[in-house]
């Protein structure tokens, strides 16, 4: 496995906010990615806001990157190598509050309107008065977010939009087996490559190379190993004195024993999701109610990507017969789209920009 490349680190301070700007992605390296260290310029108060950035490229226009719910910045990975090799971009991924490594005074505010901000902001902090043209891309919940970003003027240079397999009516439906699917799913992982292999064999993500890189965004070390998946910690006390009690007749056999028990707990429970969707249900619905309509209204050239035809909504089908967007079906391909088959949407995306004179292929590249 080869080494992370490593680059500069960039810090930007304005009022109360922190915009860190980490290494690129790397997806040869998922296990061994490297954060570089802070710079010595630190800031004379404590930020209430730090968003973890990724970025990548230096000359073109900005594809501004918002990713799914669950999910981090990392599951652009694979995509954004690709895209890069086809055309003259620059990119830029942020983790959404709430999600992978940002930290914000408030993170279970999850509202549409909430979280547009923050990309508006991140835009304003990282680029000043004078943004370069801006794309913004997302994907499931980050789609819905790009959406209601782009139809609240929060990014004045926006250039276009891409929402990728999300539609309004298709997501609604959804909405009610959503806590059954959540329930579903492994509360804890005995490693991140469980976590990976769990990820591919349920379908989640069925591209192996992506899902090196987005599950180590999307799972953390449990905070309480001792305590074991879904028992409350009073329970776990009242084992511990059982125990004890125990050990005053048995001696050192129930010591030793005490003591590996312990141990293959720490085993069992290394590592859970980094956020319990479960406990965001009450904005599900601002996320997606209107979505289409407002998708309509977005007066920059618009690209919906769909895993199937089927998921169109009555808006978006006479939207789409009435020429207000362009649509792209990219079959045989699960709910993470951008991840399953990276190059296909980054083909798909490419065309896109390229047809509207956003930008150019790169030299060489067919």
């Amino acid at each position: 496995m080869t080494t992370a490349k490593t680059y500069p680190l960039f810090n930007c301070y304005e009022e109360s906010w922190q915009i860190m700007e980490y290494c690129p992605f790397c997806t040869s390296c998922a296990m061994t990615f490297q954060i570089l260290p802070f710079c010595s310029v630190k800031p004379s108060f404590t930020p209430l806001y730090t968003f973890r950035i990724y970025s990548s490229g230096s000359h073109g226009p900005v594809l501004m990157l918002l990713h799914g719910g669950g999910h981090s910045a990392l599951s652009w990975a694979v995509f954004t190598s690709v895209i890069c090799s086809r055309i003259n971009c620059r990119v830029v991924a942020m983790d959404l509050r709430g999600h992978g490594d940002t930290k914000v005074k408030n993170p279970d505010d999850l509202s549409a309107e909430t979280m547009a901000k923050d990309v508006g902001k991140v835009v304003e902090v990282l680029y000043g008065e004078n943004p370069p043209p801006i794309m913004i891309i997302g994907h499931s919940m980050g789609g819905a977010i790009a959406v209601h970003t782009a139809a609240s003027n929060h990014v004045p240079s926006l250039l276009g939009l891409c929402v990728i397999d999300v539609v309004e009516g298709t997501a609604m439906d959804a909405l009610n087996s959503m806590q059954n699917f959540l329930r579903g799913r492994p509360k804890t992982f005995k490693s991140v490559e469980n976590a990976i292999e769990w990820s591919v064999k349920s379908g989640q993500i069925r591209n192996v190379e992506s899902a090196r890189v987005s599950m180590v965004g999307q799972v953390k070390k449990c905070e309480e190993p001792l305590s074991s998946p879904g028992v409350p910690k009073s329970i776990s006390e009242g084992i511990t004195e059982e125990e004890e009690e125990e050990e005053e007749e048995g001696g050192e056999s129930n010591h030793k024993r005490k003591k590996e028990d312990d141990q293959e707990i720490k085993k069992e429970c290394l590592y859970t999701w980094r956020i319990e969707l479960s406990k965001t249900e009450k904005y599900w619905e601002g996320w997606f109610k209107g979505l289409s309509s407002l998708f309509l209204t977005c007066s920059v050239p618009k690209l919906l990507l769909l895993a199937g035809v089927d998921r169109l909504d009555k808006d978006l089908t006479i939207g789409q017969m009435q020429g207000r967007f362009q649509m792209q079906v990219l079959p045989q391909c699960g709910h993470a789209v951008h991840e399953d088959a990276p190059e296909k949407v980054a083909d798909a995306l490419a065309t896109f920009m390229v047809r509207h004179r956003f930008t150019e292929f790169k030299e060489g590249f067919p």
